[in-house]
């Protein structure tokens, strides 16, 4: 049975995904270290793991498997689940592989080591855009059916 978990901490498509859950009726796990309000519908659960680097990572790779979609920026978590054959999304609908993981890793490595040499570097990613809102909502509707398939 399809499980969608979101890495929330961070996570602008919550109310969006569980929209789209709740229309698939496929059970959602909200995973943070608190903070969040929960949601009253019943397939939606919020898991609390406590304070610390990389906890709530660590929880939906343990669990996120075949059949299963991962909604996640984090690129390292992305790259577990991919491994242990969930569908993996990022906030704005871009689709992690087995086929495209490699190089989104070495190019999160990349940046890490600029950043790193230039600690005057200003700005940073670009803002979240509706059309990526828009993205993300295709994108989780065709990986949701793909995965009850």
């Amino acid at each position: 049975m399809t499980t969608l978990y979101i890495d929330a901490d961070a996570c602008p498509v919550k109310a969006e995904a569980e929209r789209v859950a709740t229309r698939h009726k496929i059970a959602m796990k909200v995973v943070s270290n608190g903070g969040l309000r929960p949601s009253q519908n019943p397939l939606v659960e919020h898991v609390i793991v406590p304070d610390g680097p990389d906890v709530a990572d660590m929880w939906i790779a343990d669990r996120a498997g075949p059949g299963d979609v991962v909604i996640t920026g984090d690129i390292p978590l992305a790259a577990k689940c991919v491994e242990a054959g969930a569908r993996v999304l990022k906030h704005n609908g871009a689709a992690l592989t087995a086929a495209n993981i490699g190089n989104v890793l070495a190019t999160r490595d990349l940046m890490a080591d600029l950043r790193a040499a230039d600690p005057f570097r200003q700005g940073g990613g670009k803002g979240f855009t509706k059309a990526d809102r828009s993205r993300f909502l295709d994108a989780l509707e065709r990986e949701l059916r793909a995965a009850k398939r």
